[in-house]
């Protein structure tokens, strides 16, 4: 029997027994979750129940076998009542937990089916029977213990933690995602985070190379994001070294980046929702002290709940660095999206990332760049030199939002991700 591959660490694959369970609820139902998580922690004091709707968060990776899990608790509305299809496509992935399933109590057959098709049992879901519920879940949680610790001493779960040259335990490979000059990503479900991640391992460097300042940048990005906790920044659940190689895992998003969204046109108070969104997160970042200064729509990324959540600090500056890791006078970023003074080399400020976000906003609005040119260097010299774009009669509303983002000159621009912030707070309370 194959199954995911084991905990990021041999002793704690060793403890896993002594371990509080951990159990997914799958219900679109807020009442039933409550109601379950209430059961459960009669049976387990200290479990974890992680509760995924389908409604709000979409399907589940195809990928996700529920490593991080002891237990699966499916509710039969799940997805306006697809229950039975769920439970079908979970039977087929490879190592899924133990599934108990919960339907209507008026439902005979469909109780002996899904037992039939490989349910632990089905429970009632109106009257929960809680010493069935617990007698179940207890075997459902030995069961998956002893499997997992059978095959944790195989030579498979190392194999499946194989991510290029190097191998994480407590990840199980999915597919690669990209390679670039100093980095791989590859998508990975975490056992750890009981989720899809995608996983950054630092390259090796390039032997003309200097590896020390990479991995410095690399441990450096980790950082300055895992001091953030906000809905519009993206979430780190790890940060390692394995085979002599640093890697992070991050959120996956599987919608994607902006980018999407502005080619399918974006309604105008959506963009500036997102502009509100956008703006927050960088409110939370500067607090911090830290510069994202790569501000692009493919670093912006979308949640299956229609939450935007800003990613890739691999070129943030924070304040208090005093020594500039990207060379002095060195040009970092997108062109397309650089303020004039990040284009020139100038000193930054929070009002670099304004101006980028400036940049983003008009594009969500209008679909196209404010500034084109044949050049990288054309591009930067419109941005300091060019007139202001204009917004068409439609559009005339958000002209004064996108000048002050836009001004060439900084102390013509919002002085901070606050000031914007709370304009676009009075905004809201007009639209009502």
């Amino acid at each position: 029997m194959a199954l995911p591959a084991g905990p990021a660490s041999r002793p704690l694959a060793a403890a896993s027994a002594t371990l509080a369970p951990r159990v997914l609820i799958i219900t679109d139902h807020t009442e039933l979750a409550r109601s379950l998580e209430h059961h459960i922690s009669i049976v387990w004091a200290d479990a974890e129940c992680r509760i995924h709707a389908p409604m709000i968060s979409g399907r589940l990776h195809s990928a996700f076998s529920a490593i991080g899990f002891d237990a699966v608790l499916l509710d039969d509305r799940s997805e306006r009542g697809r229950g039975e299809e769920w439970l079908e496509n979970f039977l087929y992935r490879t190592g899924f937990p133990p599934i108990i399933y919960l339907a209507r109590g008026d439902d005979a057959a469909l109780a002996a089916r899904v037992v039939e098709r490989g349910a632990v049992d089905c429970v009632i879901r109106e009257r929960i029977d809680h010493r069935r519920l617990a007698n179940a879940l207890r075997d459902g949680v030995q069961r998956r213990r002893q499997e997992l610790a059978l095959w944790r001493t195989g030579s498979q779960a190392e194999q499946l933690s194989r991510f290029g040259p190097i191998t994480i335990l407590g990840h199980r490979f999915a597919r690669e995602l990209a390679i670039g000059g100093t980095s791989m990503v590859y998508l990975a479900e975490s056992e750890r985070a009981g989720e899809m991640v995608v996983l950054k391992v630092l390259r090796d460097a390039p032997e003309t190379g200097d590896q020390h300042l990479q991995f410095s940048r690399f441990l450096q990005e980790y950082e300055l994001i895992s001091k953030i906790r906000h809905p519009n920044v993206v979430r780190i659940f790890d940060l390692g070294i394995a085979d002599d190689h640093a890697y992070i895992a991050m959120e996956y998003f599987a919608l994607g980046d902006l980018r999407g969204r502005i080619a399918k046109g974006i309604r105008p108070r959506l963009a500036l929702q997102y502009l509100a969104q956008m703006a927050a997160a960088l409110l939370v970042v500067h607090e911090v002290g830290v510069l994202h200064r790569d501000l692009k729509p493919g670093n912006i990324m979308e949640r299956a709940d229609g939450s935007l959540a800003l990613i890739d600090f691999g070129l943030a500056k924070h304040h208090d660095v005093k020594v500039e890791m990207t060379g002095t006078g060195e040009i970092f970023g997108t062109p397309y999206y650089m303020s004039p003074e990040q284009g020139h080399g100038q000193e930054l400020d929070e009002r670099s990332d304004l101006y980028s976000l400036g940049v983003i906003f008009f594009e969500m609005l209008t679909g196209k760049k404010p500034f084109l040119a044949p050049t990288p260097m054309g591009v930067i010299y419109l941005h300091g030199n060019a007139p202001r774009p204009v917004l068409n009669d439609e559009l005339k509303f958000y002209q004064p939002i996108l000048d002050r983002l836009l001004a060439i000159a900084p102390t013509d621009r919002y002085g901070s991700a606050r000031e914007l912030v709370d304009e676009l707070g009075k905004l809201e309370l007009v639209f009502g």
